[in-house]
């Protein structure tokens, strides 16, 4: 990665927005190409972004009356990611869905509850999900999803204000078909306490 001609000062005044933040990982993805390194440096430079104060223009914090709404912020000049902003009016939650890329998130605002789920089946096929614990993240949190490890999970507004969470996915989501990062939706199986069954990969949930 290149170093900066800026002074220490100039650099903790300068704006850190969302085009510089985009601009710093660009230069990541093009020198790293561990997917567990490549999310940590994400990681790390999501942090710093939301600390920015009026980080998103209004276009971005858009809600929906029933359902939580994705706002595509940015497509990174080399489609290698997408900046998305996720809103949640109180009580709005995603589908419990897996990923088709690797995914970083930030909580901007409020607070959100993350509930995470393994998919077993048995020998006549029949499947169904298992949780896999719960968390819940407050504004400046951030996690990873990184495949191939299995990452199907549910997100709900757990206040009773808006949420808002910075969502970075390693896919040009302008050029998927549903421009989404969303691969695939367990809503329709049931969820079930018992642990037997066979674990189905994530890559094999199809």
């Amino acid at each position: 990665m290149s170093v900066s001609s800026s002074s220490p000062l100039n650099q903790d005044l300068a704006r850190y927005d969302i085009p510089a933040f985009v601009a710093e990982v660009e230069q990541v993805v093009a020198v790293e190409h561990d997917s567990h390194a490549l999310a940590h440096a994400v990681e790390a430079r999501l942090k710093r972004l939301l600390r920015t104060p009026d980080l998103l223009a209004p276009e971005h914090r858009r809600t929906l009356p029933d359902h939580y709404s994705a706002n595509l912020v940015m497509v990174a000049p080399s489609g290698a990611f997408s900046v998305v902003a996720l809103v949640w009016q109180p009580g709005q939650f995603t589908p419990i869905h897996d990923h088709i890329c690797w995914c970083v998130v930030g909580v901007l605002e409020g607070s959100e509850r993350e509930t995470r789920y393994h998919l077993l089946r048995d020998d006549s096929g029949e499947r169904w999900l298992r949780t896999d614990g719960e968390d819940m993240m407050v504004p400046g949190m951030t996690c990873a999803l990184v495949p191939p490890a299995e990452n199907i999970h549910c997100v709900r507004n757990a206040g009773d204000s808006l949420a808002i969470s910075l969502h970075i996915y390693g896919a040009d989501l302008e050029k998927v078909a549903t421009h989404s990062s969303i691969n695939e939706c367990f809503d329709h199986l049931p969820v079930r306490d018992a642990a037997t069954g066979t674990p189905v990969p994530w890559r094999n949930a199809h």
